[in-house]
């Protein structure tokens, strides 16, 4: 009853509007109008170059022409966006839309006691819609913490276009064993109080877990690898293998929140796709995750934030490893942990930091494009503006691979050939 409420309030709070669906259960009212896109420059994110004075023809919600001069019907909307650069929608493969912020424990745990699911699946969906009017297209929400499976509602909503947001990609609850993750500070003879994830111990509790989450709309399988055990894993490595091998037997890929050196090592020899935050990564285990062919979220904005050690030693040794990674070609993706801070700070902050620390602006644009939808399988519907692609597109005024920070004046969002933001 709690996702109904939601919706229902949802639905109320923000003006529906129709776009094509992503994912399972594609929405059956596509838009059926005809957009030719004049872009003065366009970002090739395949071939890492910029175009200039490009076409792009827009047929329903499919990108079906690019190029110097397309033929167009007589019928289709001339969209002028000569003075502007235009790139694919972006995607962000790290946030939070059940969050509102935690700066402290208690403001943590104020959520999940004091604030009811339905309450916090509306405000989710104004954090969707910021993301999209940001210029995300796509996300990826990494687990509800402790609203357990409001995100797949959410997702529900926006492909059934009830409410406008991104391409959502969910983890539902996530996983965590006993006693290793908030809230942790409450008295042993309150035995059932709200938790950020769902308790798993041994092999058999953890493919039963995922079996339900997978039942319930998870796209993916989040897992703790560390963040309640100090230094050590949370999970042992039978655990861990078992997490991943349940996960790709399902054909779902797994996430996994890895801080220490130990927890990142553990979990790329247990086999997941992802590692996020990776706050303790070394050179060695750089050359592990390429290795293993997993992908690395470093969500930097949410360490490099003021007042949260920006320029402590650790961030300097992340800094020095991020830069060995990029060196070495080791696949960053683009991810915010947006959330985890307020929604009102812009996801796109995150670019300029990955540029800080030696990136290009171009490879800055690919993690959030072309990489970021492989990372997610979805190479092939979107992350780079190309005939048979969805239509996700937007536009910055200035040339972002010469001045990344034109990204945080997005003007211009389309998904699934629908505008957004003009």
């Amino acid at each position: 009853m709690f996702s109904t409420a939601a919706l229902l309030c949802a639905a109320f709070l923000l003006p529906a509007q129709r776009g094509g669906g992503q994912g399972r259960g594609q929405n059956p009212q596509q838009p059926q109008e005809k957009y030719l896109i004049k872009a003065g420059k366009l970002v090739d994110v395949r071939a890492g170059r910029v175009l200039a004075n490009q076409q792009i023809l827009v047929e329903g919600d499919r990108i079906s022409q690019v190029g110097a001069a397309v033929t167009a019907p007589a019928d289709a909307k001339v969209i002028d966006l000569s003075s502007a650069t235009v790139l694919p929608g972006l995607i962000d493969d790290h946030t939070h839309v059940l969050l509102q912020a935690h700066p402290t424990p208690t403001d943590y745990d104020e959520q999940l006691i004091k604030e009811s699911i339905p309450y916090r699946a509306i405000r989710a969906t104004v954090s969707a819609r910021i993301a999209l009017e940001n210029g995300f297209t796509a996300i990826r929400d990494l687990e509800t913490e402790g609203a357990m499976y409001a995100d797949v509602d959410v997702k529900t909503a926006i492909n059934r276009g009830v409410i406008p947001g991104p391409r959502m990609f969910v983890a539902t609850r996530s996983l965590a064993p006993t006693g290793m993750y908030n809230p942790t500070r409450f008295s042993w003879e309150l035995p059932n109080m709200p938790g950020g994830t769902q308790f798993v111990d041994g092999p058999d509790e953890i493919r039963k877990a995922i079996r339900e989450e997978v039942k319930y709309g998870a796209d993916w399988i989040k897992y703790y690898a560390d963040g309640g055990n100090g230094p050590r894993p949370n999970f042992t490595d039978e655990e861990s293998k078992a997490i991943c091998d349940e996960a790709h037997r399902l054909g779902h890929k797994v996430a996994s929140h890895a801080v220490g050196s130990a927890a990142i090592e553990s979990a790329l020899k247990a086999g997941v796709d992802t590692i996020e935050h990776g706050t303790g990564m070394t050179d060695e285990l750089v050359d592990l995750l390429i290795k293993k062919n997993a992908y690395w979220c470093p969500t930097l904005y949410i360490y490099g934030r003021s007042g949260r050690g920006a320029n402590s030693e650790r961030n300097q040794m992340r800094e020095k490893v991020f830069r060995s990674a990029v060196a070495k070609g080791a696949k960053i993706i683009f991810g915010t942990d947006i959330g985890g801070y307020p929604w009102t700070e812009t996801e796109t902050r995150e670019f300029t930091l990955m540029v800080n620390w030696g990136m290009s602006p171009m490879q800055a644009i690919q993690s959030a494009t072309l990489l970021g939808a492989t990372a997610l399988d979805q190479q092939e519907r979107f992350g780079a503006i190309e005939a048979g692609k969805f239509a996700d597109i937007v536009a910055v005024p200035g040339d972002p691979t010469t001045d990344i920070a034109q990204l945080e004046k997005v003007s211009f969002v389309m998904k699934g050939g629908v505008i957004y933001k003009k």
